[in-house]
């Protein structure tokens, strides 16, 4: 009888967990899920002529050679420079670890190899995260300046967006590609990203 009692409970325990489980399961991919249509929706936003400026984020450089993420990022913001003729650029990139130039030194060498004239393009080359990227920018952008655009790849122009908001800059993405070979690990570290930065803004920075 007390055998039969201890199996009883070991079971209904066991239901429990696995309905916790199961929960929990649904839980997360359904926030990963929101969050995937933020980014989505980020993306597909139009993207209006004649900006005032943009930023464009750095991303790794091995060297002295920008990432593939990063040559992504690069084109994309030479094909708006080049068919926006006035729009001025903030390169915003320090050097990390294997870093031979930063970011921003790196930018501005591809923007220039693609034909966009050196005046127009303002360093940053401090910064280490998305949120410095931003802050440290926004110290460049000149006061008659209006109409803003930043430039990264995909999965990134939500955060930045959001980041920018906060710091009282209301910018539109251009979204560049994101590399296929990596597009799971920018995804999932983005999903953590984006969760830290909710947490980070909902105690206080």
């Amino acid at each position: 009888m007390l055998n039969n009692e201890k199996k009883m409970k070991r079971g209904k325990t066991l239901k429990r967990a696995m309905k916790f489980f199961v929960i929990s399961a649904i839980a997360v991919l359904g926030y990963f899920g929101f969050l995937h249509m933020k980014i989505q929706e980020s993306i597909h936003q139009q993207i209006p002529e004649n900006a005032d400026y943009l930023i464009i984020l750095g991303a790794r450089v091995k060297g002295s050679v920008p990432s593939l993420s990063l040559q992504y990022r690069i084109d994309k913001a030479a094909e708006y420079l080049t068919a926006n003729k006035h729009t001025l650029v903030i390169v915003s990139g320090g050097k990390g670890p294997g870093e031979d130039i930063s970011e921003a030194k790196a930018m501005q060498q591809g923007l220039i190899a693609q034909g966009i004239e050196e005046a127009r393009i303002m360093m940053e080359d401090k910064s280490t995260t998305t949120y410095e990227n931003i802050v440290f920018s926004k110290e460049l952008i000149p006061d008659t300046a209006v109409l803003g655009l930043v430039v990264s790849n995909d999965f990134h122009i939500y955060r930045a967006v959001e980041i920018a908001k906060k710091e009282g800059l209301d910018l539109k993405g251009i979204p560049a590609k994101t590399p296929k070979v990596s597009l799971l690990k920018s995804y999932t570290r983005e999903y953590l990203a984006i969760t830290k930065y909710y947490l980070t803004e909902l105690i206080g920075r």
